[in-house]
C-alpha cells in the first residue's frame, strides 16, 4: 500500500484544526441545555471523563469532579476538584454536598458502588453507572437486549475484591465484577440509577489502542493482515458520543439501563477497514487470513486482531448486541470516518516512544511472518 502522504497531512491538520479543546471535539449538539444540573463525575480525568466534562461545560452545567488528583488537566472553564481515594475509602470531601446527577465512569470494584451509596444515596437525583457488555453472562445469542442473563461472581466476597486481584484476574473478574457492581448501583441508588453498558469504546485519547491499531496500521502502509473474510459484524462507539449521550440522560433524567455500542446500522469488518481507508485517503492492499489459519499462529481475536471476534460459536452474538433501546433514548452516532481521522489525530500528537509501541495489535515483525505463512499454506490457496 503506497499512502498519499500530502493528502494525509492535509487531513490530518483538517482535523487538528477542527478539533475544540485541546483535540477533544464535541459533537453536533452543544447547544445549551433546558436546564443547569449540578453534575458530579467520578473519575473526571480517564478516557471518557474529559469528554463527559468539556462537553457538559458547553452546555451549561456546574461541574465537580472527583479523583486522586494524578492527572492534570486544562479545562475550558470552571470545574471543581474534589480529591479523594475510592481505593481505601477516603470519600471525605463528598461528605455534606448535594448534585443532580452522579456519573460514575471507572468503577470496577463492587464495594467502590458501595461506598458511593453510602456517600450519595440521599445526595443525588440520579446515578448514572458506566457498567460494560462484558457484564452478561454470554455472547452467543444473536440480537440479546438488556434482559440478558448476567455474568455471575462465584468467589468469595465480591465487596473484598481489590484492584490488585481484578488485575491478576483480569479476564474471569472484570464482567462478573461488573454485574456485582450493576447489582449494588440498584441497591443503593434505588430508583435513580441509569446503567449504560458500552461495547468497544474508541476515539482520541484511547490508551488501549483496540481501534486505533487500524488507522494507525492502514496510513503505515504495506501490505495489511486482516481476520477472516471481511463478513464478521463489529460493534464499537466513540468516546465523544458516548459522552455526551451520558449528559443528554442526564438532562432527561432518563433511567434503565441500556446497551451502548454502535453503529445504528450493521457493519463487517470489512466495511469497517474500507471506511478507514477512504477516510484516510489510502489505498490499502488488505490480504484477509481465516480464523483457523490465525488460531494455528496464535494470533488471537481481540488483542491481535483488535475489534474484532468471529461470529461464530459462543461468540456469535458478540458484535450484534440489540441497541434499540439506546436508540429510542436518544444515542447518536457521528460517522465513523470522522471518529478514525481524529483517532489518528490525537495518535500522532503523543511522544514518539508511545507512537512507536502499539498497545494492541501485531507489532510489524510478527504480521510480517503470519503474511508470509499465509501466503505458503494451503490456506491461501482455497481461501
Amino acid at each position: 500500500m503506497q499512502t498519499n502522504r500530502r493528502a494525509l497531512v492535509k487531513l490530518t491538520g483538517v482535523a487538528l484544526a477542527g478539533l475544540a479543546f485541546r483535540g477533544l471535539a464535541l459533537g453536533t449538539d452543544a447547544s445549551k441545555a433546558p436546564r443547569p444540573l449540578r453534575i458530579l463525575i467520578l473519575g473526571g480525568t480517564g478516557f471518557i471523563g474529559p469528554h463527559q466534562v468539556r462537553y457538559a461545560l458547553s452546555r451549561g452545567h456546574t461541574i465537580t469532579v472527583f479523583n486522586r488528583g494524578r492527572r492534570e488537566q486544562d479545562w475550558p472553564g470552571p470545574v471543581e476538584e474534589l480529591l479523594g481515594d475510592r481505593d481505601t475509602g477516603y470519600l471525605k470531601s463528598l461528605r455534606g454536598r448535594n448534585w443532580d446527577v452522579c456519573i460514575d465512569n471507572p468503577t470496577m470494584l463492587p464495594f467502590w458502588v458501595r461506598d458511593a451509596g453510602l456517600a450519595l444515596h440521599d445526595k443525588v437525583k440520579q446515578y448514572l453507572f458506566i457498567s460494560t457488555v462484558s457484564a452478561y453472562a454470554e455472547n452467543k445469542t444473536v440480537g440479546a437486549d438488556e434482559t440478558a442473563p448476567l455474568a455471575k461472581y462465584t468467589g468469595q466476597d465480591a465487596m473484598a475484591e481489590t484492584q490488585e486481584t481484578l488485575r491478576a484476574h483480569m479476564a474471569e473478574l472484570y464482567g462478573p465484577l461488573k454485574a456485582v457492581s450493576e447489582r449494588a448501583a440498584q441497591k443503593y441508588f434505588a430508583g435513580k440509577a441509569t446503567i449504560v453498558r458500552p461495547g468497544l469504546i474508541a476515539g482520541p485519547g484511547d490508551e488501549s489502542d483496540r481501534f486505533t491499531y487500524w488507522p494507525a496500521r492502514l496510513s503505515r502502509g504495506g501490505e495489511v493482515l486482516a481476520p477472516g473474510d471481511g463478513s464478521d459484524p463489529i460493534q464499537l462507539i466513540d468516546v465523544r458520543d458516548l459522552a455526551e449521550w451520558t449528559i443528554r440522560l442526564a438532562e432527561s433524567r432518563t433511567l434503565g439501563v441500556f446497551n451502548a455500542t454502535g453503529p445504528a446500522q450493521p457493519m463487517t469488518m470489512r466495511d469497517m477497514l474500507a471506511t478507514i481507508a477512504s477516510s484516510l485517503q489510502v489505498s490499502p492492499t488488505i490480504t484477509w487470513a481465516s480464523t483457523q489459519f490465525l488460531e494455528g499462529q496464535h494470533i488471537e481475536a481481540w488483542s491481535d486482531m483488535p475489534v474484532w471476534v468471529p461470529a461464530e460459536g459462543d461468540s456469535a452474538g458478540f458484535a450484534k448486541r440489540s441497541i434499540e433501546r439506546a436508540l429510542k433514548a436518544g444515542l447518536k452516532f457521528r460517522p465513523l470516518a470522522t471518529t478514525s481521522v481524529d483517532t489518528l489525530a490525537w495518535f500522532r500528537q503523543q511522544p514518539d516512544a508511545r507512537q512507536a509501541k502499539l498497545r494492541a495489535g501485531l507489532i510489524p515483525d510478527r504480521e510480517n511472518a503470519a503474511l508470509m505463512a499465509w501466503k505458503s499454506s494451503s490456506h491461501a490457496a482455497t481461501g
